[in-house]
């Protein structure tokens, strides 16, 4: 495990974009683990910005998000998939049909679930793998439990989890109750993986993930069980190291 830990976000984006950068310049058809939410949007930018300039080509990359909320159809304004097209994919000259979420409106969430992580085999697995991390820890939507869960599954949101989430929507009440999450197995298969947290508030999930014990009740721990892991932090989510 590294930790880096730069100025602000926008430096923590700008070191980011050049691991992604140079994972698609190395395997131009790479497979990337995509995650949601605002602290990887300046990195989205980023990564836009080296596209239009030339500088790393998105026509035969694949990818793969996180999760999605059960529920919620793909046009919805705050659907996984909308926030991709409009964060990312309408931005580089990726094939949209090599893009991935989890379907969160299927007959059977278990089925999809499995088929999820049918299709990432397939695929030949995760080269790079993106992650956020929760104020509880969550990575994907894994939130704490008693047990780390490894495959893909459906999982009830935590109340603190829906709180952080309803700045997105009309109110609380609103965000689902539920989401679909690529499982703590999924993104421990991944070749490589890269954690982003920015802010004072993820000090001290970030502080539990490296200094505490591996917990299920902190998902993030079981990265350092993982063999090729760096977090990118900012000084505020660097604080309580």
């Amino acid at each position: 495990m590294q930790v880096f830990v730069y100025k602000n976000a926008e430096e923590v984006a700008r070191a980011a974009a050049t691991v992604f950068a140079a994972e698609i310049f190395k395997k131009p058809d790479c497979v990337l683990g995509l995650a949601t939410g605002s602290t990887p949007v300046p990195l989205y930018k980023e990564l836009a910005r080296m596209n239009h300039e030339g500088l790393i080509d998105f026509s035969r990359v694949r990818t793969y998000n996180l999760d999605e909320y059960v529920g919620l159809d793909p046009a919805h304004v705050c659907s996984y998939r909308r926030f991709m097209n409009e964060n990312l994919f309408d931005h580089i000259n990726i094939d949209k049909a090599n893009t991935h979420v989890p379907c969160g409106i299927g007959a059977d969430h278990e089925a999809d679930a499995k088929a999820y992580d049918a299709a990432v085999e397939a695929a030949g697995g995760i080269d790079l793998q993106l992650l956020g991390i929760g104020h509880n820890g969550h990575i994907g939507f894994n939130e704490p439990n008693d047990v780390f869960v490894y495959p893909t599954n459906v999982i009830t949101l935590t109340q603190s989890t829906i709180d952080a989430n309803a700045r997105f929507f009309d109110s609380a009440d609103d965000v689902p109750r539920q989401a679909i999450s690529l499982g703590v197995g999924g993104i421990m298969n991944a070749r490589r993986v890269v954690l982003l947290a920015t802010g004072e508030g993820k000090a001290k999930a970030i502080r539990d993930s490296i200094k505490g014990n591996i917990d299920p009740k902190v998902p993030a721990s079981i990265l350092r069980a993982h063999q090729n892991v760096q977090f990118f932090l900012d000084e505020g989510a660097a604080s309580l190291l």
